[in-house]
């Protein structure tokens, strides 16, 4: 990694990976999935002295989405999200959040990105690959430069995400892997939303569902 920083924090009760992504050079960032811990967050890149550009959500399910709306009150960025993936944070039922978290909330985003838009952030070029499987809407951000996926939880470290939730289907997701995420470079780190990161290469090789 050239001049990308990841900052890894474990927040909710489901144990979510939140990552702080900075631009060592030109001193900025973005956060992706504050499923909860808002005000620790805010302060963490405070404390960095980054300026925030972004919230990148990989998807809308309350452990990944329940701290976005108050985060970006307190850092003043908006949110971002998948185009398919309204219906999920907007409802509780499929955004698990009375289910999971004894408080049914609703979420939203501030801009609706669609499949393969670039996106410009803390002066790194990202691409937006939509992956349903896990949710409908469910996505992951690559930034080629510095050989690095962002996967949700579509992709883990020998495994893949859920699809019992609302909106899941399996056949989706191993097909959203198998014909985006594998066809990058072996050497992508990948970052997923729980456990261990692992790469591309790793997981053509070990991961049993694919």
């Amino acid at each position: 990694m050239l001049n990308l920083k990841i900052e890894t924090y474990c927040v909710s009760l489901a144990q979510t990976n939140c990552y702080i992504a900075i631009n060592t050079a030109a001193e900025e960032g973005f956060v992706v999935d504050p499923g909860a811990s808002a005000q620790m967050l805010a302060e963490r890149v405070k404390k960095l002295g980054i300026k925030p550009a972004a919230i990148l959500l990989t998807h809308g399910h309350f452990d990944h989405a329940g701290g976005a709306t108050e985060l970006s009150k307190l850092l003043q960025v908006p949110i971002y999200a998948h185009q398919a993936e309204r219906e999920t944070l907007e409802d509780p039922r499929r955004n698990l959040s009375g289910m999971m978290n004894g408080k049914s909330e609703s979420y939203q985003a501030d801009v609706y990105l669609k499949e393969g838009q670039p996106l410009n952030l803390a002066g790194f070029s990202i691409q937006v690959f939509h992956t349903p499987g896990h949710t409908p809407g469910g996505c992951c951000y690559y930034i080629p430069r510095e050989d690095v996926l962002f996967s949700g939880d579509t992709l883990f470290c020998q495994s893949i995400g859920r699809t019992d939730f609302p909106g899941g289907s399996m056949s989706q997701l191993v097909r959203s892997v198998q014909e985006k995420l594998l066809e990058l470079p072996e050497q992508t780190e990948v970052y997923p939303g729980h456990m261990d990161s692992t790469t591309i290469g790793q997981e053509r090789m070990w991961n049993p569902y694919l």
